[in-house]
């Protein structure tokens, strides 16, 4: 079943060009952060272009239980009206983060070093991804969690009473952990120290300080070394949220595989912690510009123009570049469908770990869709069948995954036979307008009915 709702089949056919102008939702990662964080001020934070998936609506609906006045204004316009660091209520009933796993972890660490507790949960699959990654560096705060089996949700997290300063290297790259220390040091006295080897996405560094936390960056021989004074009083702000370049890796790729296309893209956010897809596509020789390049409440932000390209070559994807562009995997794996040669992805075992395992997801859909795949534990390799010899025709599962579903549909608009999901029901979790944003493009996504 879809995380809210039984389950919805769709197919995708092959299509004519794709044209016109794709108006992608709002960045999730800023979304959440921008309620969590307005959740930790005095004073009242606005918000426009906020996502409204049901990913984000799940963390707005966390604030509210947790204290917060969260208003929805129309339109992409929010408001929240905070309680302050470490003036967090303790929630009435269970936190139902859907299927969301970066709000899941944020929260967590948001609420640990308050002396509250809450419980936990998510769909079938939320439940099933582990959590210990986040409990286990909360612990050092002071924190307790009990959950069930291997550290999965339904859990209990106890905040801490004393909470006491951190310093913590993140043992795999991971913005979401990175985060939930940062969250939780805001309210633990002195200074909280997080080390990454790799560099992950740093919206969670960034807004931190345009809210007036003390905190600074600086390389050193074990890595990038975060630190962070806790107890600051944070200042609310106006958060203008720029459109989500994982959401917009869909329509770009689709227009790179469909013959005849070009599509534009505006208002892209290009945090270089986030662009890896984009590199890696014009590596792969993709007609793929930036416009109007400009900043924008301190991110990168500019319009892309994708043009149909056929004449794409598989690369070997650096390792170092997984972290900017983790959730791009799945998508990106269609376009080596159609690119000569071998597309290699190495360092990439976060995606076993996601939504569901991606890499096994998306290996066993391209096989059956007639793409040679080969995978290992943290690496996969897609051998190109070049543009006009995929040849679809397979139902492929999601696994309760959003990207998953989207990336096969992405398939059907250029492989030679249709190609379903089994469930596109979570696309709404995190881009509600997919169907409809695809359709003006002049794709042909249709949802099947028994």
């Amino acid at each position: 079943m879809s995380s809210h709702g039984a389950p919805i089949p769709m197919t995708s056919r092959a299509c004519g060009p794709l044209k016109g102008e794709a108006q992608v939702p709002g960045d999730k990662s800023i979304s959440h952060r921008s309620l969590i964080l307005g959740a930790m001020c005095i004073g009242e934070t606005t918000i426009t272009g906020l996502l409204e998936g049901q990913d984000v609506l799940d963390t707005a609906r966390a604030m509210r239980a947790f204290g917060a006045e969260v208003t929805d204004h129309g339109g992409g316009r929010w408001s929240v009206i905070g309680v302050g660091v470490g003036g967090f209520a303790e929630p009435d009933g269970v936190i139902d983060c859907g299927n969301s796993g970066t709000g899941v972890r944020l929260i967590m660490g948001a609420m640990a070093t308050s002396p509250i507790a809450a419980t936990f949960s998510g769909d079938a699959s939320l439940n099933g991804r582990p959590m210990a990654r986040v409990t286990d560096p909360l612990a050092l705060f002071g924190t307790q969690a009990v959950g069930r089996t291997g550290g999965r949700l339904p859990m209990t997290v106890v905040g801490a009473a004393d909470p006491v300063p951190v310093r913590y290297t993140v043992p795999v790259p991971s913005a979401q952990v990175k985060s939930a220390v940062l969250l939780a040091g805001l309210n633990a006295p002195g200074q909280t120290v997080v080390i990454e080897a790799e560099a992950t996405r740093d919206h969670t560094e960034r807004m931190l300080a345009g809210f007036g936390a003390e905190i600074s960056v600086v390389e050193t021989a074990e890595g990038r070394e975060i630190k962070l004074t806790g107890q600051p009083e944070l200042q609310a702000q106006h958060i203008d949220v720029p459109r989500d370049p994982s959401s917009a890796a869909f329509p770009v790729c689709a227009a790179l595989i469909v013959p005849g296309s070009d599509v534009l893209v505006p208002g892209i956010g290009l945090n270089p912690t986030r662009a890896g897809l984009f590199t890696t596509l014009r590596e792969m020789g993709a007609d793929l510009t930036y416009e109007n390049e400009r900043e924008e409440g301190g991110e990168p932000v500019a319009d892309l123009r994708a043009r149909f390209s056929p004449d794409m070559k598989g690369i070997e994807v650096p390792p170092a570049r997984a972290a900017s562009m983790i959730d791009e995997y799945p998508v990106l794996s269609v376009v080596a469908a159609f690119a000569a040669g071998q597309t290699v992805m190495r360092g990439v075992k976060e995606l076993r770990v996601k939504e569901s395992d991606r890499i096994d997801a998306m290996a066993t859909g391209l096989r059956a869709n007639g793409i040679t795949v080969e995978d290992g534990p943290d690496w996969w390799t897609v051998t190109g069948a070049v543009h006009g010899n995929v040849a679809g025709g397979a139902v492929c599962a999601s696994h309760l995954d959003h990207r998953i579903a989207m990336s096969f549909l992405i398939l059907g608009m250029a492989a030679n036979a249709p190609v379903s999901v089994d469930d596109g029901g979570p696309i709404a979790t995190s881009f509600p307008i997919f169907e409809p944003l695809m359709a003006k493009l002049g794709a042909q996504v249709s949802r099947d009915t028994a």
